[in-house]
C-alpha cells in the first residue's frame, strides 16, 4: 500500500510509533552483523558513531530536503539539481541506482549461504556456502526471480516486501537478541573478547575500514523523508519518530552482533556464514536443532523481499527522470502493468555480469566484501551531494515554503549538513584501505576494482547527459515534471510587460495622436 497516497486522499496522519516502526523495517539488516561482530565490545563504539555522524543527520537533513519539494517529482535528483544544476542531479540518482545495482550480489551471497544452510548436516553445509559455483547460480536465481516478480507491478511488490520484512528481518533479530540473554542467563560460555573496552584501539588505522561500512547499514534512512508530510504536526513529531527509530535501530544492530560474539569467537567470524552458524550454535545448546533450516528459510525470505524493495525502487526514480530527457528512449519503455521493463533487464544484466566476477576472486568472501566497499564509496558520494546541497538551498531558496524546516536560523542545518558530509567522507576514504581481517587476494585487483569503478561509474551519467537529445523527453511525462528553479522566468514587471504585449499585438490603423500617458493606478492594476 502506498502511504502517502492514502494520506494525501484520505487525510489520514501516521502516529509516531507507526513511522518509527517503518524506519526501523527500512533500515535494519541483519546479514552485516558479522562484519562487526570481530570487534566485540567496541562494535558498539562504531554503532552509537555512526549513528551520531550519520544516520540522524540523514534522516533530519532528508525530511526537510522532502517536505521542501513534496509536490515535484525527482527526488534526490531534484534535491541536487536545484543546487548545483540538472547534470550533478542526474549523476546523484545514477549514483543512488547504480549503487543498488552493484549491492544485490553482495545482498544476494548472503541469501545463498542461507539456502546452503537449509540443510542438517553442519559440515556439509558449511562446504557448500563455500562454494562459488553454488553461491553464483544461487546469487542469479534469487534475483531473477525478484525481478519477474518486480514486473509483475507494485501490487505484488508490496506484498511479499512487508511480510518478507517480519518473517525475515524484525521476528529473527528479535530472537537473536533473546537467544543471547537465555546464553549468558543459563550460564554459557562468553566467547567474546572482552579485553578490548568500549573505546576501541584508533591507533590502528586497517581496524578502521571494516568498520567504516556500518555507515550504510544506516542506509537508506532518506527515503523515509517522503512521510514527513503525512504525520500530524511534522515539524515536532517527525524528529520524536526519528529518534524512537534510531534508537530502535542502534539497539538491534548492537544487541545483535553481541549476540553473535557471544556464541561465535572472533577468530572464526566468517562475513557470509556467521549470522547461520550463530543461530545453528543456539539451537544447539537449547537442543532445537531442528529449528535451524526454519530460520535459514525466513532470512532467505527476508533477503528475496529486501531485494525486491530495492529492484523496484530506485530503478522507479531513474525511470521518471530519463522519461524527463535524461535517457534514450529505449529505456523508457515499460511493459503492459506499466513497470520500467528495460531498465530492469539491463540492470540485471549488469548484476549477472558482477555475480560472474566470482572466478577471478580468491573467495566468496573476498569477493563479497569488495564489492560491498564498492557500494560504499559510491552511496557516500551521493551522500556527500545531498548534505551540501542542502545548505546550498538554505541560500539559494532562502524564501521558499518550508513545511518542515530544521532551526529558525541556519545553524542547526550547517551542523547537521557539515558533521553527516564529513562522516560521509570519512568513510569514503577509509573504504579504499584493504581490511586487515580479510584476504582479499591481490592488492592490486582490490584498489583497481575500486578506483576503476569509482572513475566509469562516475563519469557514465555526465557522458549519457551530453549526448542526450530533445528527441529523448517524452512530452507527457516532461510536462509533469516541474522546471527547477533557476529554469523558472523571473516575473516581469507590469510596464515592461505592456510594452512587450503592444509590440506583439497586431497593428490596428488609428488616427495619427499622442498616445495618453497611463497613470499610476492603471499600472498598478496592470
Amino acid at each position: 500500500m502506498d502511504v502517502k497516497k492514502t494520506a494525501t486522499s484520505t487525510g489520514f496522519k501516521l502516529s509516531v510509533m507507526t513511522l518509527a516502526i517503518m524506519n526501523v523495517t527500512a533500515v535494519v539488516s541483519l546479514r552485516g552483523l558479522p562484519a562487526e561482530a570481530v570487534y566485540g565490545l567496541s562494535s558498539a563504539f562504531y554503532y552509537l558513531f555512526a549513528a551520531i555522524v550519520f544516520l540522524i543527520p540523514t534522516a533530519m537533513v532528508a525530511a526537510e530536503l522532502a517536505a521542501m519539494f513534496s509536490d515535484k517529482q525527482g527526488g534526490v535528483f531534484r534535491w541536487v539539481g536545484e543546487a548545483y544544476g540538472a547534470r550533478t542531479g542526474f549523476l546523484a540518482i545514477w549514483l543512488q541506482w547504480i549503487e543498488s545495482t552493484i549491492w544485490y550480489p553482495t545482498v544476494l551471497t548472503f541469501g545463498a549461504v542461507t539456502i546452503a544452510f537449509i540443510g542438517m548436516n553442519d559440515a556439509h553445509d558449511a562446504t557448500l556456502a563455500s562454494n562459488k559455483i553454488f553461491t553464483l547460480c544461487m546469487v542469479l536465481a534469487i534475483y531473477w526471480i525478484a525481478t519477474f516478480i518486480a514486473l509483475k507491478g507494485l501490487g505484488w511488490v508490496g506484498k511479499i516486501s512487508k511480510w518478507g520484512g517480519m518473517i525475515g528481518t524484525i521476528i529473527p533479530a528479535a530472537l537473536l537478541i533473546i537467544l543471547g540473554i537465555i546464553y549468558l542467563a543459563t550460564g554459557g560460555q562468553n566467547h567474546m573478547d572482552m579485553s578490548q573496552g568500549f573505546f576501541p584501539d584508533l591507533s590502528k588505522f586497517n581496524n578502521l575500514v571494516l568498520a567504516s561500512s556500518i555507515f550504510l547499514f544506516y542506509a537508506g534512512m532518506e527515503m523515509m523523508g517522503i512521510h514527513v508530510m503525512d504525520v500530524k504536526n511534522p515539524s515536532r513529531n517527525y524528529p520524536k519518530a526519528i529518534i524512537i527509530g534510531s534508537l530502535v535501530t542502534v539497539l538491534i544492530f548492537i544487541l545483535g552482533t553481541f549476540s553473535l560474539g557471544l556464541i561465535i569467537p572472533a577468530k572464526d567470524i566468517s562475513l557470509t556464514q556467521s549470522l547461520l552458524v550463530g543461530f545453528d550454535n543456539y539451537f544447539k545448546y537449547l537442543h532445537i536443532s531442528w529449528a535451524g533450516p526454519i530460520i535459514a528459510i525466513a532470512l532467505m525470505f527476508g533477503v528475496l523481499a529486501g531485494v525486491l524493495t530495492w529492484v523496484a525502487g530506485p530503478s522507479k526514480g531513474i525511470f521518471a527522470v530519463g522519461k524527463a530527457g535524461y535517457l534514450p528512449p529505449f529505456f523508457q519503455r515499460t511493459n503492459r502493468n506499466g513497470v520500467q521493463r528495460n531498465i530492469l533487464l539491463i540492470q540485471g544484466g549488469v548484476v549477472t555480469l558482477l555475480a560472474l566476477l566470482f572466478v577471478v576472486m580468491p573467495s566468496v568472501q573476498s569477493f563479497y566484501q569488495i564489492l560491498s566497499q564498492l557500494t560504499v564509496l559510491l552511496y557516500l558520494i551521493m551522500y556527500m551531494l545531498m548534505f551540501s546541497a542542502a545548505i546550498v538551498l538554505r541560500y539559494k531558496m532562502k524564501n521558499t515554503p518550508r513545511p518542515f524546516r530544521l532551526g529558525k536560523g541556519n545553524w542547526l542545518m550547517w551542523l547537521l549538513g557539515v558533521v553527516g558530509f564529513c562522516g560521509a567522507l570519512l568513510a569514503f576514504i577509509l573504504s579504499f584501505v584493504p581490511p586487515s581481517q580479510i584476504s582479499t587476494g591481490s592488492s592490486t585487483v582490490w584498489f583497481s576494482v575500486l578506483i576503476i569503478g569509482c572513475i566509469v561509474v562516475v563519469g557514465a551519467p555526465f557522458v549519457i547527459y551530453a549526448l542526450r537529445k530533445p528527441s529523448w523527453k517524452d512530452p507527457e511525462a516532461a510536462a509533469q515534471f516541474a522546471p527547477f528553479h533557476w529554469e523558472q522566468q523571473p516575473a516581469v514587471p507590469s510596464a515592461t510587460a505592456a510594452t512587450a504585449a503592444a509590440k506583439t499585438a497586431r497593428p490596428v490603423k488609428t488616427d495619427p495622436q499622442p498616445a495618453a500617458k497611463p497613470s499610476s493606478t492603471e499600472l498598478h492594476n496592470k
